[in-house]
């Protein structure tokens, strides 16, 4: 109040709070002497939990033939590119294409060979024109987690469509996958994205948030915790399609290197983490950016049991089970 008086033009009721709405700028706080940050103790040992995530959108994206307005215009080799009204964009489109047919089946040969887990973020929409891809995401035993029915910018989209949305994703992955998806990741989300899934039901962990290097609970919908597990826009190629971002597999692979060496070092001072890598189809997909990626996994495996190459869920299933919020009724089956 006094600083409303003091200050007429700049005051606001959130100034000084350190948790407001969904924010939380203070977290699991100091490592060193915060009581509130989890012991973590990841499987065998190890000091960081390694998610590879294969991002598949192609199909599901912003285009004529699919009933939309505009043309796609984010995350392709037209680095800066405007969605065109109206009109389809025929170089957008095929780019988009380049990584279901081709793409894909690069990172699945590299996955595979390498024997190392991943999760998937399945746009709905995509899984439905593709699924020959689908198959092989079973018979590799990778965790396939909604990615949203459309790889849309979901900021103004009204409630019923996203509510819709959200469960017809979930029984396209029953359909075509054999099983509902236990991950969720919007990936341009709206601030009640996370209360509409809350809602929904069924999922384990969403990854709408960048903001830790650790899983963490939020109580802000519904009558349990849920599970955030963050994810990242830094370790992840689409830094090969924006200014000033990648411009060759050695700097992603550098990159990566050196941000789970951080990570690893972090881990052997006692405080482990995750580290998430985000993948596309259509960017590291391409052979001269896959050489990049294969050499990362190979740096990782490297590591022995610091680090644990791992899917989402694993991680989620970890938490829930070691690090549930006290007093909390952890859900049945975990």
């Amino acid at each position: 109040m006094a600083h409303q008086q003091q200050y007429p033009l700049s005051s606001h009721p959130n100034d000084g709070k350190s948790t407001y709405a969904s924010r939380d700028l203070i977290g699991y706080g100091n490592p060193a002497t915060s009581s509130r940050r989890p012991h973590v103790h990841w499987p065998n040992g190890a000091k960081v939990a390694l998610n590879l995530v294969l991002n598949y959108e192609e199909g599901g994206e912003n285009c004529l033939l699919h009933g939309d307005g505009e043309s796609e215009k984010l995350l392709s080799e037209i680095v800066g590119a405007g969605a065109i009204v109206g009109q389809r964009h025929a170089n957008m489109e095929s780019l988009y294409d380049y990584g279901a047919r081709a793409g894909f089946w690069r990172l699945h040969e590299l996955l595979t060979r390498k024997n190392v887990p991943c999760t998937v973020f399945a746009v709905g929409m995509a899984l439905e024109r593709n699924p020959e891809a689908c198959q092989a995401m079973i018979n590799a035993k990778w965790e396939v987690a909604s990615h949203g029915y459309r790889w849309w910018d979901y900021q103004n989209v009204d409630e019923a469509t996203e509510r819709e949305h959200i469960r017809r994703t979930v029984q396209i992955h029953k359909d075509l996958l054999g099983e509902r998806p236990v991950g969720m990741y919007q990936g341009k989300p709206n601030v009640n994205t996370r209360k509409y899934v809350v809602e929904e039901g069924g999922f384990l962990y969403d990854s709408d948030s960048y903001a830790d290097d650790l899983p963490y609970w939020s109580t802000e919908h519904g009558d349990k915790p849920h599970l955030i597990i963050p994810y990242s826009l830094s370790e992840n190629d689409m830094r090969f399609a924006v200014p000033n971002g990648f411009s060759h597999a050695g700097e992603f692979s550098t990159f990566l290197k050196d941000s789970l060496s951080y990570l690893v070092e972090e881990g052997k001072r006692g405080s482990p983490k995750m580290m998430s890598v985000g993948l596309h189809c259509r960017l590291v997909g391409r052979p001269g950016r896959a050489k990049g990626l294969e050499d990362f996994i190979d740096f990782a495996k490297s590591f022995g049991d610091d680090v644990w190459i791992c899917r989402r869920d694993e991680i989620a299933l970890h938490w829930y089970k070691n690090h549930y919020p006290e007093g909390g009724l952890p859900r049945s089956g975990l």
